[in-house]
């Protein structure tokens, strides 16, 4: 068997590419945690995780402190016992954010690994169900934007053959429902405009919210409430037409089951860090299949464009880089869709020296 003889963690703060300001915080930066590991027969892999600021420092001492030394000696092929084994060690801390982004970090890494020693990519390996996915544009929705900004990123998204674009909302309810009119206006039916609220409503907000915003159309609403509040998103999602899109503030395949199970989620938006790695992402999106509701995943384009490729229940991937300063390519992009890599592996290619000047830790 190939076993792992080494594995190491280190920290990697990213500036972000553009200001982001939602309804409730302002992203400053990317904390960003690598795994490497090694077998015995020369094997390699990296993944990685994230945080958006804060934390990243107690999920690097969690893998440096509990989850590596357990992978020493362990067979790097059997990417689903190493997961449960890692769950298991972490029990006291699970389920949480925490341990979830430290079990993707390894996860991730193993699935590279598993992928470079096939040989395949990793959208073939997890399923191969298709070779592109749409995207939509997120970064001219910002909420401190002006509606002409809002109206000027839409039209250029238009323009370069994109699908659909994110608009944050979060101002007062009026100048909401203004802004998203105005953008409607200017892009005409055809086009795709999501609306995000970060968790920012309570229920009866968001309905009252849900009614004033759909004149104009929206492809979903996207966390109008707490993530821990399925009851909430169940009477939202049975009162308006909208679709309600959930699932980047989830850290468990549970947790997304009884969203599904309520009829509380329209878009599954699972993210491949937050959830835990690929192997929970998989079921995550094996489990919306059997709902009949589609997979539209959170950041991370430059992972989740493979995972999106291996599953037929995809709908969008979301585009906003984030890892242009320690990458050697960005993903290909043709007609307003991301085309599946072709390398083998989770498809990203690292500038090593790029990261190794941003370390920190």
């Amino acid at each position: 068997m190939p076993a792992i003889t080494h594995a190491a963690a280190y920290l990697v703060d990213l500036e972000v590419e553009t200001v982001r300001t939602d309804a409730v915080q302002s992203f400053i930066k990317q904390e960003t945690v690598f795994v490497e590991v090694e077998t015995d027969d020369g094997g390699t892999g990296t993944g990685y995780t994230y945080t958006i600021g804060t934390g990243g420092t107690a999920v690097l001492a969690l893998l440096r402190d509990y989850l590596l030394p357990r992978l020493v000696g362990a067979d790097a092929r059997r990417v689903e016992a190493v997961w449960h084994d890692l769950f298991a060690a972490t029990r006291a801390t699970t389920v949480g954010a925490i341990t979830s982004l430290a079990l993707a970090a390894v996860d991730t890494a193993l699935w590279d690994w598993r992928c470079r020693d096939a040989g395949q990519p990793l959208w073939v390996l997890a399923g191969g169900a298709k070779d592109r996915i749409p995207l939509y544009d997120t970064e001219g929705g910002w909420l401190h934007l002006t509606t002409e900004q809002l109206i000027a990123g839409a039209r250029a998204s238009k323009a370069a053959g994109w699908p659909g674009v994110k608009l944050k909302i979060g101002r007062s309810p009026v100048e909401d429902a203004e802004r998203l009119a105005a953008v409607r206006a200017a892009v005409g039916p055809d086009f795709d405009l999501m609306l995000d609220a970060n968790q920012s409503l309570t229920p009866a907000e968001a309905i009252r919210r849900a009614r004033l915003l759909e004149p104009s159309d929206p492809y979903w609403f996207e966390e109008p409430l707490p993530g821990d509040d399925v009851s909430g998103h169940q009477a939202l999602a049975a009162a308006a037409s909208i679709p309600v899109a959930v699932g980047e503030s989830l850290y468990s395949v549970a947790q997304f089951r009884e969203y599904l199970h309520r009829q509380a989620a329209g878009i599954v938006q699972v993210d491949v860090a937050r959830i835990g790695g690929i192997t929970p992402w998989l079921k995550v999106a094996h489990l919306a299949e059997a709902y009949n509701v589609p997979v539209c995943p959170h950041f991370l384009m430059e992972l989740h464009v493979s995972l999106c490729c291996a599953v037929p229940n995809s709908r969008y991937l979301e585009h906003i880089p984030q890892l242009r300063a320690i990458t050697r390519q960005e993903i290909e992009v043709v007609d307003g869709h991301a085309l599946a890599p072709s390398s083998p592996g989770l498809g990203i290619v690292w500038d090593r020296d790029a990261i190794d000047d941003r370390r920190v830790r």
